[in-house]
């Protein structure tokens, strides 16, 4: 039995003769021996023959009859159990697409990394799972950091064939002033996937003070780490804080240094100079300096705010907020008006978009049931007419409420900005006429906010105003869907305005690189004349029909004809579309063929109406860091930014 286990519950019964080569039956039947022998001494055969012939004799089942019947109890065996644990490979897809999976979650969720090594967790992924091999804190934290780099590198290339870019800033600080960041966005249209996008660049840390020559400092290092030219921001959209205006003069002065400087070097290579400065001569909008758009949604708040500084009214908003906050304060109050209604007051937030609008509307809406509720409890109500007067304001604030939800989107807002303030100020003017009898205080309101509305927003409607930008006006020409509140409106400095913006557009064409493209030697001028088309192809003919070397081309002044006719076709055009345009402005210049009708005009048009009207996107992106960095993730400082990163700019 060398090299054999020997069984000793079989081989009691036999004897092997190692002389003859046999096996000998040893098992007694009637007093005597079986005898009976058999070749060789395989084990099998020996407990056939017990069966055959000495069925009363039992013995332990083999490992096979275990086999069989583990399969017939449906028992999984040794081999099935290590097959089913078999791990993935490392290298596998499934293993691949799992562990980036965790990543991804870790990642965006601004969660510890170590939470992939909690026995809890690893259990979860084994019921999830049993081939999937949980990764370690550390692969975890490569994983991380090698996506954040790939979606750096995406939006790096995005940016690089963007055409123009609208960058925006805000500043947010954390609870308990241990921290300030700097949010840095930016806004542009795609021309590969053909839709606008905004996407977060960096969330820099700041130190105190936030002065001017800081956020300077952190914008360009911004602009620096993600390759974008200054040519290419036509505008920066912040907030009115005095530290942000400043800020971007420091911009100006330096964009205007470096102008001075590149134009001198220019001057004695170029040959047209004196007909480029007429036409530029006296417009303040620099194409190549940063320029700071102020926020429409801020600005618009500002004008709102005018509410809280007319006496009467704010003695009826302190007793709003008063009732308000008793039911804040009374739990038994609160459970009534849930039994009742299902709704609770809201308390405004002075620095919230319409949340003055919003605590008055729910008032109103839910007036019977808060003021049976108020009965009960023995406080005192508001009188019928201050009800009236509520109501009265709310029907003040519904269109600046309307009008920030529709102005704080992330993108496609800045062509609504004009015929938004132009409805505004209408508003006002019929609102103060139309309740100047009843409510003089209500009326002397809406014309004090329409003296602040037309101060502030200069910028955008008075041409004649020191700052005024002619960029949301260029939007909303562009924009089919509301340009004929522009072209259609009879009032002078409206037209003004729509001039302004003809001229703006006018002014954004790259001339210079049309120049180079039009541009020939005269060797290439000969070339040209001696492989000229015969006169059955006039259009190419027609292209230098007027080109001499003899002559100067003169290229800029053509390409300047070209975009004016441009403007006056798409004019023309919407003038003979009498049934307003469903589709969007997007969709209605893509629909647009490019290379024959709008050249120039198209590429122009869909980078403006993809520009955003306010901030509200870094607003937005601090909900988000305010939750990447609330308990027990408080001291986060190194992952925020990828955190919030990976976060707002997820694919969607």
């Amino acid at each position: 039995m060398a090299g054999r286990k020997r069984r000793s519950d079989l081989w009691t019964h036999f004897l092997y003769i190692e002389v003859e080569k046999k096996t000998e039956c040893l098992v007694e039947k009637n007093g005597k021996k079986c005898g009976h022998r058999m070749s060789g001494k395989n084990t099998t055969n020996l407990k056939r023959h017990l069966k055959a012939f000495h069925n009363d004799i039992q013995f332990p089942e083999t490992a096979s009859v275990k086999k069989v019947l583990c399969k017939k109890m449906d028992k999984p065996t040794i081999a099935q159990d290590f097959f089913a644990t078999r791990r993935y490979n490392d290298n596998s897809s499934e293993q691949r697409t799992k562990e980036e999976g965790i990543a991804q979650w870790i990642g965006r969720t601004g969660l510890p990394a170590h939470m992939v090594e909690d026995e809890e967790f690893i259990a979860m992924m084994a019921k999830m799972d049993k081939k999937f091999k949980v990764p370690k804190r550390r692969k975890v934290l490569n994983l991380i950091e090698k996506m954040y780099n790939e979606e750096k590198e995406k939006i790096k290339q995005n940016l690089a064939t963007a055409r123009r870019i609208t960058t925006g800033l805000d500043i947010w600080t954390k609870k308990g002033l241990t921290a300030s960041f700097l949010a840095v966005s930016a806004c542009y249209f795609n021309p590969e996937k053909n839709k606008p996008e905004h996407k977060l660049l960096n969330l820099k840390e700041m130190v105190h003070p936030h002065t001017a020559e800081s956020i300077s400092t952190l914008v360009e290092e911004s602009m620096q780490e993600w390759g974008i030219p200054r040519e290419k921001v036509l505008t920066t959209i912040t907030d009115n804080g005095s530290n942000m205006v400043a800020s971007f003069h420091t911009h100006a002065e330096v964009a205007t240094t470096s102008e001075e400087e590149s134009e001198m070097e220019e001057q004695d290579n170029a040959n047209d100079d004196d007909d480029e400065h007429q036409e530029g001569e006296g417009d303040r909008y620099d194409y190549g300096a940063i320029e700071r758009t102020p926020c429409v949604v801020h600005t618009v708040q500002l004008v709102v705010n005018m509410v809280q500084k007319e006496p009467s009214i704010r003695r009826l908003l302190d007793k709003v907020r008063h009732l308000v906050n008793k039911f804040r304060k009374s739990s038994v109050a609160t459970e009534q008006l849930l039994q009742k209604c299902a709704l609770v007051p809201v308390k405004d937030c002075p620095t919230r978009w319409s949340s003055l609008f919003a605590m008055i509307s729910r008032c109103l809406e839910v007036k019977e049931h808060l003021t049976a509720v108020v009965e009960y409890m023995g406080w005192d109500n508001l009188q019928p007419s201050e009800w009236q007067k509520i109501g009265m304001l709310r029907e003040l604030l519904l269109p600046f409420a309307e009008h920030t939800k529709s102005l704080e989107s992330d993108t496609q807002s800045l062509s609504l900005v004009v015929p938004a303030l132009l409805d505004l100020k209408n508003h006002l003017s019929e609102f103060s006429l139309a309740h100047g009898r009843i409510y003089k205080d209500a009326a002397a309101l809406a014309q004090k906010m329409l003296s602040s509305m037309d101060r502030r927003f200069s910028v955008f409607l008075d041409t004649t105003a020191d700052n005024f930008s002619p960029l949301p006006a260029a939007a909303c020409f562009v924009d089919p869907c509301v340009a004929e509140t522009l072209l259609e409106n009879d009032d002078n400095e409206v037209q003004n305005v729509v001039r302004k913006a003809e001229d703006y557009i006018a002014h954004l064409v790259p001339r210079r690189v049309h120049v180079r493209e039009e541009h020939f030697t005269d060797d290439e001028q000969v070339a040209n004349e001696g492989t000229e088309e015969p006169e059955s192809t006039p259009a190419k003919r027609c292209r230098f029909k007027f080109f001499s070397s003899n002559r100067p081309s003169r290229a800029k002044a053509a390409k300047t004809i070209n975009i004016r006719q441009e403007i006056l076709k798409y004019k023309e055009g919407l003038s003979a579309t009498s049934a307003e345009v469903e589709e969007s402005g997007i969709e209605y210049w893509l629909s647009q063929c490019c290379s024959t009708v709008f050249p120039t005009l198209k590429p122009l048009a869909l980078d403006l109406l993809a520009m955003p009207a306010s901030q509200a996107f870094t607003e937005r992106v601090f909900i988000v860091t305010g939750y990447l960095s609330c308990g027990r993730r408080n001291r986060a400082r190194t992952i925020l930014e990828r955190s919030a990163f990976l976060k707002v700019n997820k694919p969607k």
